[in-house]
């Protein structure tokens, strides 16, 4: 009975062993292979981490305003009688551009016109016989005061006939005609706009902040993105002496020549102003960092030789930075990347500390410190 027994535990004994030997080789066995093969490699770009020299600037969105512009309209009620200009065209100060009916007017005008003249033939007849002792001081006061009454009249009509006629209040480019001949108008009614375009205004903005970096007669650089790659440059004519308490920004204005009306009001402007001097910093494109609440990081690549088969063994570090300015698709890197350390830029996403690589630089991301935008029509 004793030997059955043992000799069952022997062979209990060893099913058990191969079944535990069994699981411990397969386990070895498992290791070793995910040793041998490892994690997938990740593909990513890359580039060397360089240093370039920055010009300070300061960036602003803007608009163009005429140095005066208008939107004609009469001050009186009326017929149009005449039109004397066309759609488009440059005219002077003073030109005559629009006629209302004012024949009646004109008419009252003369009316009055020619008792101002009576009454200063009277008033004049009066003072010489006042020497004669002829009539008296009241009668050449009286007349004196009916002559000036009858001139205010007459200034007064005068000024009536010349709201008839509308003129050009300054040099300037007309716009589109907006009235007919026989159209009846209201007071305020627009004729035409006239804008003063050489030189022309830009305003914008800038935080209080920049307030000591700007000064009158500063340079600015302006682009419009109806001429992409295209800089008008001018100069800051006038600062604004008031904080807005809303933004604590302050308002702008430079001059900009314009001698071919190339640039137009209300155009929408990026104003770029330079100030100090240059600067040398390490520059990424922004799609390399991840901006994240507890910091700022990037994953540099780390080579580390060639395996037993000869292949290279290359891995991602994390590590976190310090970020600066920005210009354009780049942005500066103050510290915890050193120039020449080559920086993941695209597939950085996928990757965690540890993870080997594959490199293709193929197609890289946007790096242009000036890009351009352009818009398909």
């Amino acid at each position: 009975m004793a030997k059955r027994l043992i000799l069952m535990l022997v062979v209990v004994g060893l099913v058990l062993g191969g079944v535990f030997g069994f699981e411990a080789f397969r386990s070895v066995m498992i290791k070793k292979f995910l040793a041998a093969h490892g994690a997938p490699p990740q593909t990513v770009s890359t580039m060397k981490a360089v240093e370039d020299e920055w010009q300070q600037q300061i960036n602003a969105v803007g608009s163009l305003r005429a140095m005066s512009g208008a939107d004609l309209s009469p001050q009186v009620a009326g017929t149009v009688s005449a039109i004397h200009f066309k759609s488009g065209t440059d005219v002077k100060a003073g030109t005559l551009l629009v006629e209302l009916m004012a024949a009646d007017d004109i008419a009252k005008l003369k009316s009055l016109q020619a008792n101002a003249a009576l009454a200063k033939i009277t008033y004049e007849r009066d003072l010489r016989q006042l020497k004669a002792q002829a009539v008296s001081q009241q009668s050449v006061d009286v007349d004196e005061q009916n002559l000036k009454s009858d001139l205010a009249q007459v200034a007064q009509q005068q000024a009536a006939v010349n709201y008839k006629f509308i003129r050009a209040p300054f040099d300037g480019h007309l716009g589109i005609r907006q009235v007919d001949v026989g159209q009846y108008l209201s007071p305020g009614t627009t004729i035409v706009t006239l804008q003063a375009l050489d030189p022309i205004f830009v305003d914008f903005t800038l935080p209080q902040q920049a307030l000591d970096e700007i000064k009158v007669g500063q340079t600015v650089n302006v682009q419009v993105d109806t001429f992409p790659g295209q800089n008008f440059s001018g100069q800051i004519m006038a600062i604004n002496p008031k904080i807005d308490t809303d933004t604590r920004n302050v308002q702008v204005r430079a001059t900009l020549k314009n001698p071919d009306h190339r640039l137009l009001p209300g155009m929408f402007t990026t104003v770029t102003i330079t100030t100090g001097a240059p600067k040398r910093y390490i520059t990424l494109p922004q799609t390399a960092i991840a901006f994240n609440p507890y910091g700022n990081t990037v994953y540099l690549v780390e080579d580390k030789g060639k395996n037993a088969q000869g292949q290279p063994e290359i891995f991602a570090r994390q590590t976190f930075v310090t970020t600066g300015p920005t210009r354009g698709d780049q942005i500066a890197v103050l510290s915890g990347v050193k120039v020449g350390d080559t920086v993941v830029t695209a597939g950085q996403i996928k990757l965690h500390n540890g993870s080997p690589l594959l490199i293709n630089n193929s197609i890289k991301p946007a790096n242009n410190p000036n890009p351009t935008f352009t818009t398909n029509q």
